[in-house]
């Protein structure tokens, strides 16, 4: 299995006025989803995100996530290939589980595997 670029994430402080800029500014419709807006692109191709406000640093960024088939083996090479843990694995409830980590130049990159079906 490859490993896909399979969403994207926009952290905000405001997470209204963030979701309101790009919804009028691209079109994109946005659906409440705990504390963040899920993003509806409004296409077929592409991939699909989410606005968060954590209420934390880090408040903006822009993130993408790579579909993995198993996260803990993923952040176990990750931090042996220099890479440090940000966010070890996270559920998000009935979707799947998240992590974050910095690569070895300090950029945020996220990893995802899905529920299994």
């Amino acid at each position: 299995m490859g490993k896909p670029i399979i969403h994207f994430e926009i952290g905000c402080r405001d997470l209204t006025k963030t979701t309101d800029f790009y919804s009028k500014l691209l079109d994109w419709k946005t659906t409440p989803y705990g504390p963040s807006q899920m993003i509806d692109t409004g296409t077929q191709t592409g991939i699909m995100g989410h606005f968060s406000a954590m209420g934390h640093e880090p408040h903006n960024y822009c993130l993408i996530y790579a579909q993995v088939e198993d996260i803990n083996a993923a952040l176990k090479k990750a931090n042996e290939l220099g890479a440090t843990t940000v966010v070890p694995p996270t559920e998000v409830p009935t979707m799947g589980h998240f992590a974050w980590i910095k690569d070895p130049e300090g950029t945020l990159f996220g990893l995802w595997k899905p529920m299994q079906g």
